[in-house]
């Protein structure tokens, strides 16, 4: 069996297309087993995996966990709000003693741009990046490039447009390399003040008229407005906002051609979506939810088979 080519899942931007096939073609396999009556294999029964999560999370946390479970490891969670982090210790001590009850893989979401990649350096464990600030968030965009393959056939030269607050995403940017990496051609759309001053140097087009984008596109993944990291305003009103860049059912059926919606939650319905788009049948939310445990199950059976050998 082919394996990949990284130790750790830190970002897309370490992976290859080969690294990206592999995820794939296991998480197909692991999509029969959690469709079955019986959703658990014995692949891990050795593995002992730890959740840390410094940063507030529901639904990223709930599909790592459960595909954990669903791979039979065993699981340890760790909530920062109720450690001693908040008596003053350091990511490495926390995790060092973590490590030191014999965890064989980290699941890390973080505040800290980075903190991923750092803590690769500094302890004895596979470490897979569950978000790390507003720089990467790698298995939302693997599950968003799967979720794509299975809707439309393959990612490749299809036309893939990013709405919303790109300045503050880490999905955007693991969505953009991902998605690159695979031959998708790539569009952000938003208002100036929410798309980074480097975005073109990315390769990316770049749109801030939503109806073009639109028409441009064969799937548009709408991205909610981050308002928990900004500090200053970068529009006038959430309803302005709504009006040029929010997608409803009246602006989908004007359009020439069935576009495909995605959206990696949580949603403001009424905000970047209308809930009748999010409820529609050209919507693949619970899709990306469901393929999201497939492949965070490929990617932690994936590393844990290098950390056996």
């Amino acid at each position: 069996m082919s394996e990949l080519s990284v130790n750790h899942l830190l970002g897309i931007k370490y992976l290859t297309k080969q690294d990206i096939d592999l995820i794939f073609e296991t998480a197909d396999q692991f999509k029969e087993v959690i469709n079955r009556p019986i959703k658990k294999v014995p692949s891990l029964r050795d593995i002992t995996i730890a959740n840390l999560f410094f940063e507030n999370s529901t639904r990223t946390k709930l599909s790592f966990e459960l595909a954990e479970k669903r791979l039979s490891a065993d699981v340890i969670n760790f909530s920062a709000s109720q450690s001693s982090v908040k008596k003053g210790e350091t990511l490495i001590d926390t995790v060092n003693n973590i490590l030191s009850m014999k965890v064989d893989m980290v699941v890390m979401r973080h505040p800290n741009p980075g903190a991923g990649v750092f803590l690769s350096k500094h302890v004895n464990a596979s470490i897979i990046n569950a978000g790390d600030g507003a720089h990467e968030h790698p298995t939302q965009a693997l599950l968003d490039s799967y979720s794509i393959r299975e809707k439309l056939g393959c990612v490749k030269g299809k036309n893939v447009v990013i709405v919303g607050d790109i300045l503050h995403s880490r999905v955007a940017l693991s969505n953009i390399y991902a998605l690159q990496l695979q031959g998708a051609n790539v569009m952000v759309c938003g208002p100036k003040t929410l798309l980074p001053k480097y975005i073109k140097d990315l390769g990316v087009k770049v749109e801030t008229n939503l109806k073009k984008a639109l028409e441009w596109c064969d799937v548009a993944n709408m991205l909610r407005v981050q308002n928990e990291r900004m500090d200053i305003s970068y529009f006038p009103s959430t309803r302005e906002y709504t009006q040029q860049f929010g997608v409803n059912k009246e602006l989908l059926d004007s359009l020439d051609k069935e576009i495909v919606i995605m959206h990696p939650g949580p949603i403001n319905r009424g905000v970047e979506i209308t809930s009748d788009v999010a409820d529609s049948k050209q919507a693949i939310i619970l899709n990306q939810v469901e393929n999201g445990v497939a492949v965070r199950m490929a990617v932690i059976y994936l590393l844990a088979s290098k950390i056996k050998q």
